[in-house]
């Protein structure tokens, strides 16, 4: 598993670009893998929302949309996406009720049985110590609470050879014109290759206290929603 710092400081760098490079790199599927992550939130109708990996905010402006009456907070541990976030967030109309606020997945800013659901996209991947950072998420859910995972996840086979020539050669070289940074995406490829399948995680969301773990792949499983309940 990645170490927080060298994970802390590649998105430092990256911060200021990071919109654009998602938004290429994903071919434009980052906008619907998002939206199909808020949907299944809207369903489960929460009131108060803590979305993790945070990033420069995609998620939570998204969460806010579709749940206006909803409190929604977001967290990260890159001080430089949170700014990114801030900023974004004077432009979006109603996005100003968003608190953005320091917060490691290991060691969460909140009290115990706080929040009605979590969510994080892009994050699990990186935590330095999954089973940890998934029990964290469920100490500061409630009973009944739900946890919603959007994570890249290890493709349909019939896919697997296109995507994993992608991830090694292309994706580095377009990262590298766009955010002159080739080697965070280097991480971003590795750690992609490396992420178990979503049924591993759905046994470690398991292993981890949830319970109702479902797993819905997209795009041909380039990624997976993971739903899980305390």
């Amino acid at each position: 598993m990645p170490e927080g710092a060298k994970v802390q400081k590649m998105f430092a760098g990256i911060a200021k670009r990071y919109d654009l490079a998602n938004l290429l790199l994903s071919g434009g599927c980052s906008f619907y893998w998002t939206r199909r992550l808020v949907a299944q939130v809207k369903r489960f109708a929460p009131k108060e929302i803590a979305d993790l990996a945070t990033g420069s905010g995609d998620v939570a402006f998204e969460l806010k949309r579709r749940l206006p009456d909803a409190c929604v907070r977001g967290f990260d541990f890159c001080e430089e996406m949170l700014a990114v976030a801030r900023e974004r967030a004077e432009k979006i109309p109603g996005a100003d009720a968003i608190e953005f606020a320091f917060g490691d997945c290991m060691a969460l800013p909140l009290a115990e049985d706080s929040v009605d659901a979590v969510t994080i996209a892009y994050g699990v991947r990186n935590f330095e110590n999954r089973p940890r950072g998934l029990r964290e998420i469920r100490r500061v859910l409630k009973t009944g609470g739900k946890v919603f995972v959007l994570e890249f996840t290890q493709p349909a086979a019939w896919f697997r050879p296109i995507y994993f020539l992608y991830l090694k050669f292309l994706l580095p070289l377009v990262a590298r014109v766009v955010t002159g940074d080739k080697k965070a995406y280097d991480y971003l490829a590795g750690s992609i290759e490396a992420f178990p399948p979503k049924e591993r995680l759905a046994a470690e969301l398991r292993d981890a206290g949830f319970s109702s773990v479902r797993a819905i792949g997209l795009t041909a499983s380039i990624v997976a929603i993971h739903v899980a309940e305390k």
